[in-house]
């Protein structure tokens, strides 16, 4: 398919008749697939396939990936787009991101993306967003036939998963109602890997089932960066995670990754912290990848994943062919290679499975104890858990005040807080309208 083609990058003349700019995707479309069980092939540009491209859906992210699905996406015919994205351009972005030039640093990623796509592809409406993805309500995300992904961190995809599995209803059977599902195809590049997934939300494994594959993020013993530290990773961290709660320099304000002054403050605590024991190497851009957890990216990945997203996207759209089932990875590093699985639904899921579970503990155990193995535990892994058992706030991260009211339980035994076999009701950030359901019994 076109959308592969790299002239893209440095001229994209795209003509203006609409049978030859097409001529690729009718070949698929006005023949019959024998991948595609009741796919009635087009029989012109005006059939129910082709209709299907003119459907609106949305790309999340404009960055490395989500550059290269905004071009294949509009090169594969799909002629209503959204995209969403709260980052701004910066210098270190654009030998990867083609979509923008040295005129662009400091503008918008969403808004000059979707400028690029509009002039080039005139066939094509690229609609931007500028904010977070939380700040959009549910109504907004109805409205797509189906979203891509072009997220760099998994809490995000969480988020957009927990979401699009709320927004799926119920028939009066009690079964889920598929005209309100909204197909789910993310895709993810690290380095020379990569991976990309489809997810039909209630149907299919949703990114909750396969959340303990994902390795812990590494991090550094408080211990370490607090008394003996011995890397500049260590120098920053510190600056991170001890000095910014400190001194608290923005007021509540939590660290912005993508805030200049957010960044040059905790650069310059680490270079005093790292004079101090003699350690050389903290640099701005070194600082700026230790928050934001970067990790070097590659154009040739990017491109690739989302090739493979873009035609998904157009398998799922137009029910030419099967979907993926339901999940591939990429490994470009020693030659090229891919391996497709298919991941069960769990049963135990708390976003498309049973929410409920029972735990074990002495009655001596502390409320700190379980929040702790709320986030250590793998198909869990909470970021900022509140507890709530009937109409009593255990713990709540917010508002600040309720945090501080609150934060003497965190010490006190789980026998002080409630009756053995009671239910805690559990909820995070990371996930939109999910909920854990935990009875805690007692040890005898």
């Amino acid at each position: 398919f076109a959308p592969l083609l790299w002239p893209f990058v440095v001229r994209m003349e795209v003509t203006h008749d609409s049978d030859g700019m097409w001529s690729d995707i009718n070949k698929v479309l006005c023949r019959t697939s024998p991948l595609a069980e009741g796919f009635v092939p087009d029989k012109d540009c005006s059939g129910p396939a082709h209709k299907a491209l003119e459907e609106p859906i949305l790309v999340i992210g404009a960055g490395g990936l989500g550059c290269e699905l905004l071009k294949d996406l509009s090169l594969m015919g799909f002629k209503n787009i959204e995209v969403i994205d709260m980052d701004s351009i910066d210098l270190s972005n654009l030998n990867r991101q083609f979509l923008f030039r040295e005129k662009d640093v400091g503008a918008m990623k969403a808004e000059v993306a979707a400028r690029f796509v509009n002039e080039r592809v005139t066939e094509v409406k690229v609609i931007p967003h500028t904010c977070r993805i939380q700040e959009k309500n549910p109504d907004f995300y109805k409205k797509f036939k189906l979203i891509v992904c072009g997220l760099d961190n998994i809490d995000a995809r969480r988020w957009m998963n927990s979401l699009v599995v709320s927004l799926v209803e119920e028939t009066a059977s009690g079964d889920p109602d598929i005209s309100t599902l909204i197909p789910l195809v993310d895709g993810g590049t690290e380095g020379f890997k990569g991976h990309v997934r489809v997810i039909f939300p209630t149907v299919t494994a949703c990114f909750e089932c396969m959340l303990e594959t994902f390795p812990p993020q590494i991090t550094f013993p408080e211990c370490t960066i607090a008394n003996t530290p011995r890397s500049p990773q260590h120098c920053v961290s510190w600056a991170q995670r001890l000095a910014w709660r400190k001194e608290k320099p923005f007021g509540d304000k939590e660290i912005n990754g993508d805030d200049e002054e957010h960044v040059q403050w905790l650069f310059e605590k680490a270079t005093q912290r790292a004079a101090e024991f003699n350690i050389t190497g903290v640099t701005f851009k070194l600082t700026k990848g230790v928050i934001k957890n970067i990790i070097p990216a590659i154009a040739s990945t990017n491109a690739v994943v989302s090739a493979m997203c873009a035609n998904e996207a157009f398998k799922i759209a137009t029910e030419c062919s099967l979907a993926l089932d339901d999940f591939t990875m990429y490994n470009g590093g020693a030659s090229g290679y891919s391996h497709t699985t298919t991941f069960e639904k769990k049963a135990s899921c708390i976003v498309c499975g049973n929410s409920s579970t029972v735990l074990t503990r002495k009655g001596d155990t502390k409320l700190s104890e379980i929040i702790t193995y709320l986030r250590e535990y793998p198909d869990y892994q909470f970021k900022k858990p509140s507890l709530r058992c009937g109409r009593k706030s255990l713990y709540m991260l917010s508002p600040p005040d309720l945090e501080e009211k609150l934060r003497k339980n965190l010490e006190k035994p789980l026998s002080e807080l409630f009756e053995s076999g009671s239910e805690i009701l559990i909820s995070d950030p990371a996930l939109h309208d999910a909920f854990l359901f935990l009875t805690i019994n007692f040890e005898e």
